[in-house]
């Protein structure tokens, strides 16, 4: 059997131009790789006596120089000797790294972290620089050597004579690159700026656990001069300073009596640029066989593009505190979409880019246990803080209506109990937990009335009929509450305990002792029978349809072909002080369905089966039967169109013609 053969120079060429889909991470990897080899040395002297290592002294060093063009990474680690440039440098995909941690794999504990794997980091060296030099030397032996590459053609190691001062550490690594020339598609004179250099290392080195230092240009002001007089104008000088970049210890691997709130509240607004602290701060921590740590933040406001298409959820993903991800969307379902926060774990599988993640188990589980804690943190905050909680549903709660909408219901038991609505007859918001065990106990249903404004909904004819019942009335003035009641289509909840007492109390079963799961049924109070009347309302609503077909007929006939699906006697319009007519709809489109698909960017051309329910102990509907019997047609079609007109407004829905609704007004004045 024959070996497969690679072509060197085109799977450099790979690994360089195809790898990586952002140039600037190759700043990461070189850190990354300066931090492996200082762990290498520290995790030496940890099993070696004769190793003699001062912690403090351990340290990356980042420099660049304007003139020659060049950007170094350096570090005191445990350096290279001859055969391992050969090896490590030499062979690409080869990770010296891997291989440490596989070697000592059971020894390393938490005191070393190596961060490498794939053995392709350094190469991404070559998106940058047209030639790349290492220095190296490896800790006990003296010698340093050099490797130099273009990244196309191939490498050269020789060693560097002792008296050689281009090297400084008793051991360690220098990775030069000079950088390439300017291109007007690229400019790479970025990498040679202080400001950038420290924009990328904050971005995705903040957390190595070793410094990261580079000289800086500060301001002072200069000693007054002694013979300087009143009017003396402070003057100012600027000076370099050695200072370390990264803040290495991250927030959230620190224990939580570490760390006060404002510390939280900074780190929060300073990496997510808000400008508010965090309604909600919590953290997880999960240990087995994927660990991983979580910070989690619920933001004060809603950030003004959240509803927008360019709107990216998604957690900050770190592995071995090296920033991955940016956004991680798949540790976060949509509805959730408006949770900041970082999760950092060594045990996700990337991929060979480490710029994303593969689609594992391990992601899955981690995005099941971040939404868990996310859902307690929220029912936690609804239950003890619900002035907070109702803020966060006013910025957010759109959200987690258009969760179970899109999930078709599916996600009614997760996110059901976090929803909250008006209540008409509490006046206050209220959860569907709340309004089933305050409702009466001859309630077998929730009613609700959607519409664009909470005062008019409460005025609705439909609404007051069955608050007139004692029954209470969600008012829902969002455009996704009908769509999502739609898709839960009913609540299941269990009773409270006092219910329970209440129903024993009541004579009920001794099985009520126990509370049992119980179903309702959503339902709009404009639409179909609410089934509220009793038998005797029932049968006199009957009896009048009946003895009308004639008018109700001659009505439908009146408001022209496709207006309403029929006339008809009201069962909830049921006194002479309710009003007269009112629209209610059959079938699955209700009026507010109508109205939301109908006012999208597409419109839909959607229309209800309207039904014009008439009051017949009103004084109107005598005026209708009179003009029926006296065969004035004009009487009554003047009088339907008003009527439906009416009914129509009243439901906030705009009348078909509103002219000929003004004329008819008119002609009834005259």
């Amino acid at each position: 059997m024959r070996k497969f053969k690679t072509e060197s120079k085109k799977l450099l060429d790979l690994m360089i131009n195809s790898i990586y889909t952002n140039r600037e991470i190759f700043l990461r990897e070189l850190i990354s790789n300066a931090s492996d080899a200082i762990d290498k040395l520290y995790f030496k002297s940890l099993t070696d006596s004769t190793v003699a290592l001062n912690q403090d002294d351990l340290a990356i060093r980042v420099s660049f120089d304007k003139d020659a063009r060049t950007l170094t990474v350096s570090d005191n680690g445990i350096g290279m000797t001859e055969e391992e440039l050969e090896r490590n440098l030499g062979t690409i995909a080869h990770s010296g790294s891997e291989e440490f941690k596989e070697t000592n794999a059971e020894a390393q504990g938490d005191a070393v972290d190596i961060i490498g794997r794939f053995g392709v980091g350094f190469y991404s060296a070559f998106m940058v620089a047209k030639e790349v030099t290492v220095m190296t030397r490896a800790y006990a032996t003296g010698k340093t050597f050099r490797w130099t590459s273009d990244g196309v053609e191939g490498y050269a190691i020789e060693e560097v004579p002792a008296t050689d001062p281009a090297f400084k550490f008793e051991s360690g690594t220098d990775v030069i690159l000079t950088l390439k020339d300017n291109t007007d598609d690229a400019s790479y004179d970025e990498y040679l700026s202080e400001w950038q250099l420290k924009d990328l290392i904050q971005r995705y080195s903040n957390y190595v656990r070793y410094p990261v230092k580079m000289m800086v240009t500060k301001s002072r002001q200069k000693p007054k001069p002694e013979d300087a007089g009143d009017d003396y104008q402070p003057e100012y000088e600027s000076y370099e300073e050695l200072e370390t970049i990264n803040s290495m210890t991250p927030i959230w691997k620190k224990k939580a009596s570490e760390v006060t709130d404002e510390e939280y509240n900074e780190f929060y607004k300073s990496t997510f640029h808000d400008y508010t602290d965090p309604a909600r701060t919590f953290s997880l921590h999960a240990e087995g066989a994927l660990e991983y740590d979580a910070l989690l933040f619920i933001p004060g406001r809603a950030p003004f593009d959240l509803y927008s298409k360019d709107y990216e959820k998604g957690l900050e993903l770190y592995s071995s505190n090296v920033l991955i991800m940016e956004k991680c969307a798949d540790l976060l379902p949509d509805y959730y979409n408006f949770v900041r926060g970082v999760v950092d774990s060594a045990d996700v599988h990337l991929n060979i880019s480490r710029e994303t993640l593969q689609q594992t188990r391990q992601l899955t589980a981690m995005a099941k246990r971040i939404e868990k804690k996310i859902t307690g943190e929220l029912e936690r905050m609804r239950d003890d803080d619900r002035a907070a909680y109702e803020t966060f549903f006013e910025n957010f709660g759109r959200g987690l209506k258009y969760g179970i909408y899109q999930s078709y219901g599916m996600k009614a038991a997760e996110l059901g109990d976090l929803l909250l609505f008006w209540s008409a007859k509490e006046q206050k918001m209220v959860t569907l937990k709340e309004y089933a065990d305050a409702m009466p106990s001859d309630q077998k249903a929730i009613y609700y009335a959607a519409g664009d404004d909470r005062d008019r909904l409460a005025k609705m004819p439909v609404v007051t009929a069955v608050l007139d019942h004692g029954y209470d009335v969600l008012l829902c003035t969002q455009d996704v509450d009908e769509f999502c009641f739609q898709a839960m289509r009913e609540y299941v909840f269990t009773p409270a305990a006092e219910a329970a007492e209440d129903a024993v109390a009541d004579g009920e079963a001794a099985e009520a002792q126990e509370p049992q799961e119980k179903r309702l049924e959503l339902k709009n109070v404009a639409s179909g029978d609410l089934d509220l009347a009793t038998e005797d309302e029932k049968k006199a609503a009957e009896e009048a349809a009946k003895a009308n077909e004639g008018l109700f007929s001659a009505m439908k006939e009146a408001l022209g072909e496709g207006a309403v699906t029929k006339v008809t006697v009201s069962a909830r319009l049921t006194k002479e002080t309710d009003a007269p007519a009112c629209i209610t709809a059959e079938g699955p489109v209700s009026l507010e369905m109508e109205k939301v698909l109908n006012a999208g960017p597409m419109p839909e051309d959607v229309k209800s089966q309207r039904v014009l329910e008439l009051n017949a102990q009103h004084p109107v509907f005598a005026k209708l039967q009179a003009a029926q019997e006296g065969e004035d047609a004009d009487k009554l079609k003047l009088y339907t169109e008003l009527l439906y007109d009416q009914a129509l407004l009243m439901e906030g829905i705009a009348v078909p013609d509103p002219v000929a609704f003004a004329q008819n007004v008119c002609k009834l004045m005259a």
